[in-house]
């Protein structure tokens, strides 16, 4: 069983749906549900899932389109694309909009399962930018932004500040923090305080809403 996995569905066909819920639900897999490309949108923006099963054909707003657009919004989900079609272009395609990885119809609940695991485990390398309120950070430019004012940052703080996105609004802890951004060969202990400071006076200084928050005897939050 995998504890713990929140997974979104959004498949039209309800039959096909429901095996696959029933499925997952077996397995210990927590699965919501939509059944077009609009619902599924809206899951995906305020919903926070470790990974998205996402058909290529759907009403309202088909599968590609919904990819692109929570990709713009710099949501690093990963999503496995389901596809009738076992072309080279079709998942070149969805590639360049921002699936993950792909999987053909009809699949067996086996590869699914495994395919989804590896997927949890990490967050999409697929997005662009990462947005959280009126912070934005691009990932290609190594820049950032907040409230259309761009913000300086060292490489270091950059490092940081990705991570903390990535895991908005959970708290991060100090090691997760040292070890994203020095490995395994970490400074000495005042290294990330001073450039926690830094990245602070950097993104909240001048801001009438504050992002980054300390939370005592855990580690820091974005949110």
């Amino acid at each position: 069983m995998v504890e713990n996995l929140q997974l979104l569905l959004v498949e039209d066909d309800l039959d096909l749906a429901t095996a696959v819920i029933d499925y997952l639900e077996l397995e210990g897999i927590q699965c919501d549900h939509a059944a077009n490309g609009v619902s599924g949108y809206h899951l995906i923006e305020n919903n926070r899932y470790d990974v998205v099963v996402l058909d290529l054909n759907l009403p309202k707003m088909n599968g590609l389109e919904v990819c692109e657009r929570i990709r713009a919004k710099g949501i690093d989900v990963a999503i496995l694309m389901l596809t009738a079609c076992d072309t080279l272009d079709d998942k070149l395609t969805g590639f360049a909009k921002g699936a993950d990885d792909y999987l053909v119809k009809p699949f067996a609940m086996e590869e699914l399962i495994v395919r989804a695991q590896v997927l949890s485990r990490r967050r999409s390398g697929q997005v662009r930018k990462l947005k959280v309120a009126d912070l934005e950070l691009d990932l290609q430019e190594k820049t950032a932004v907040r409230a259309n004012q761009t913000i300086k940052l060292s490489p270091i703080g950059i490092k940081i500040l990705e991570c903390l996105l990535r895991e908005s609004p959970n708290i991060v802890s100090r090691d997760k923090l040292m070890q994203t951004v020095w490995g395994d060969e970490w400074p000495d202990s005042n290294a990330l305080k001073v450039h926690m400071f830094n990245l602070r006076k950097s993104v909240d200084a001048n801001a009438p809403h504050k992002l980054i928050h300390t939370i005592k005897g855990h580690g820091f939050a974005l949110k």
